[in-house]
C-alpha cells in the first residue's frame, strides 16, 4: 500500500509540475518555473522511494531532495517579491 501511495504522490507531483510549466510558458514568469522545478524534484524523489521500497525513511539523506524542492519554491517566491518591489 505504501508503494502505491508513493507512486500516486509522484504522479500528482508530475501533474503539478506540468501545470506550472505550462503557466511558465504562457506568462514567462520565473515563479512558475521555480515551482515546476520544485515539483519535478519531488516527483523524482517519490518515484525513487517507491522503486527502492525504502522502509527506513527516517534517515536524513532521504529528506535532502525535499529540502531542495522546498528551497526552490522559496527562492521562486523571494524572487517574485523582489521583482515586484522594483
Amino acid at each position: 500500500m505504501i508503494i502505491l501511495l508513493q507512486g500516486a504522490t509522484a504522479t500528482a507531483c508530475c501533474v503539478a509540475a506540468l501545470f506550472f510549466l505550462r503557466f511558465w510558458r504562457t506568462t514567462r514568469d520565473r515563479l512558475f518555473l521555480f515551482f515546476s522545478l520544485g515539483f519535478w524534484v519531488l516527483a523524482v524523489h517519490w518515484a525513487v522511494l517507491g522503486a527502492l521500497d525504502v522502509r527506513a525513511e527516517h534517515r536524513h539523506l532521504y529528506y535532502l531532495p525535499r529540502l531542495i524542492a522546498f528551497l526552490l519554491i522559496l527562492i521562486g517566491i523571494a524572487d517574485r517579491n523582489r521583482r515586484q518591489r522594483r
